[in-house]
């Protein structure tokens, strides 16, 4: 049974969002993605600073079957990487949603935030899309 924490907020590319203070959240993929794809190898992180759209494919985990595209779940800037990652990326495997956490947002303000979350999945919405 894989695993998907109700505090979370999802996206249908299988992403988790959780926020970490009033404009920022955290970023990983989910135990099911990891589960798909198998032991992860290596991982390209988004560059810091830089403004991202929804949806736009900005970070990249590539494991012994396949390579997917991270996306972005919400339009916000990068403002950290996990950086652990590229010398051990197969903590993705190991804790997708504790220190496999894989990038940073911040938004604007608050509302703005608000509003972004609130068009994510919860847990319930999320376990419909992986047939959970």
């Amino acid at each position: 049974m894989t695993q998907t924490p109700d505090d979370l907020r999802y996206t249908e590319e299988h992403e988790w969002v959780q926020r970490i203070g009033p404009t920022r959240v955290r970023v990983g993929i989910t135990d099911y993605a990891q589960s798909q794809l198998g032991d992860v190898v290596f991982v390209q992180l988004p560059e810091t600073d830089k403004d991202v759209t929804v949806g736009e494919s900005i970070a990249e985990v590539e494991s012994t079957k396949s390579v997917s595209d991270i996306y972005a779940p919400l339009a916000a800037k990068v403002v950290a990487v996990n950086e652990d990652l590229v010398q051990t990326p197969e903590i993705l495997n190991t804790d997708p949603y504790g220190a496999g956490w894989l990038f940073e947002l911040e938004l604007s303000d608050a509302a703005t935030l608000n509003a972004a979350l609130g068009g994510l999945l919860d847990a319930a919405g999320y376990q419909g899309v992986i047939g959970g």
